[in-house]
């Protein structure tokens, strides 16, 4: 069975959410649990953009052994030099270089014409290659980039020695379907060559229209064997695709996929919270896998399911991602079973008119008042 490769770049384009600036020590932190977590990939930032982010890189690439260690880079001579300076201490570094391709990036940001755009590529390459042996290439604007020109600046890259070629959604313009037929599209233009250089081909999705992990799993079902994604899906605007939500896609539906990936799930909400406390930025009750509301229960048809069996209601264990939090939650929407099973925990026995006056009382109070807690409850004992 194949295996999917997690590119984490929570401390690359995460790190560019508005408001969720890492100090260095910070980043080391978090870049410790992603190795726990067993990332295949640490995007550990953009060497150029600072001194302290030079410095963040320099120290993971010093201390963090296990996965590689990546580097983002433009196409530019001292941006290379500078993310080669950082990332050499690591035993499996790699440079992620860029440039814009649409029409838009290169008319109007860039200033260029397509075939400068290609000479610039195939320079870069070739002048990174000189200094580190793996070079991740992408075309920013990959999906408003036309079908030909991608292909044209795929296989320049792929001739001049990048071994992973990543089509980025930038801008998060694309539809699933779109993906899907893009990456096909890439993989069998170039198959000659993509099979004789074993290349990878990697995805990176902004969730603008809410299809990040969508269109991750697409190009996936189209080829790709790379994710590249965020804890909690932080990064640029709306975000990217959330890694623990691609994980849990490709674990949970594997009779599906039939992928395999190296994650370390139980780690999956330990590391959320941290990236959560260290950032700075919430995490939404309802987001999936590790919300608060995950793993919870609210309506009496559901809690009664649970408490036979969690599998009526819950597609995955909450152990299973580590989530910790409270699976029964009293309110409006309660019923007599979960109220029973909380007294019960507590030693109380109840008779089955007790029950049901506690269920009213309770009802009578959620309605003024959103959650009652474990002690209200037991205070209602008389």
């Amino acid at each position: 069975m194949d295996s999917i490769e997690i590119f984490d770049t929570t401390l690359r384009d995460g790190e560019q959410s508005p408001g969720a600036t890492l100090n260095s020590d910070e980043k080391l932190e978090i870049g410790y649990a992603l190795r726990d977590l067993k990332v295949d990939i640490i995007e550990a930032g953009f060497p150029i953009s600072s001194d302290d982010d030079f410095y963040a890189v320099k120290q993971i690439a010093q201390k963090i052994k296990g996965p590689t260690i990546c580097g983002l880079s433009r196409t530019d001579k001292k941006d290379i030099y500078r993310c080669y300076e950082a990332l050499k201490y690591s035993d499996k570094p790699r440079i992620h270089l860029f440039i814009g391709t649409s029409k838009k990036h290169m008319n109007k940001k860039l200033k260029m014409s397509p075939k400068e755009v290609l000479e610039l590529t195939k320079e870069s390459i070739k002048y990174a290659k000189k200094f580190l042996p793996e070079v991740e290439f992408s075309p920013e604007d990959g999906t408003r980039t036309s079908f030909n020109f991608m292909k044209e600046i795929g296989k320049i890259a792929i001739l001049n020695g990048a071994k992973i070629f990543n089509i980025p959604d930038t801008v998060g313009y694309a539809l699933p379907h779109e993906i899907k037929k893009r990456f096909r599209y890439f993989k069998n233009s170039l198959k000659d060559i993509i099979e004789d250089y074993q290349i990878k081909l990697s995805t990176h999705c902004h969730n603008d229209l809410g299809n990040a992990v969508a269109n991750s799993l697409e190009a996936v079902e189209a080829g790709a064997t790379q994710i590249e994604c965020t804890i909690n899906g932080i990064g640029e605007r709306a975000g990217n695709a959330s890694l623990e939500e691609v994980v849990m896609n490709l674990i949970t539906r594997k009779d599906y996929y039939k992928k395999n990936v190296n994650i370390n799930t139980k780690l999956l909400y330990s590391t959320s919270q941290l990236v959560s406390k260290l950032t700075g930025l919430s995490i939404q009750r309802n987001k999936a896998i590790v919300g608060q509301n995950a793993f919870s229960h609210e309506a009496g048809v559901h809690q009664a399911g649970i408490l036979v069996d969690r599998k009526t209601y819950e597609i995955m264990k909450p152990e299973e991602v580590g989530w910790i939090g409270e699976s029964l939650i009293i309110g409006k929407h309660s019923g007599k079973k979960a109220i029973e099973k909380i007294l019960n925990e507590n030693g109380f026995e109840t008779s089955k008119e007790q029950i049901l006056k506690i269920t009213k009382e309770v009802k009578k109070i959620a309605g003024y008042k959103k959650e009652i807690n474990k002690e209200e409850i037991l205070s209602m004992i008389k």
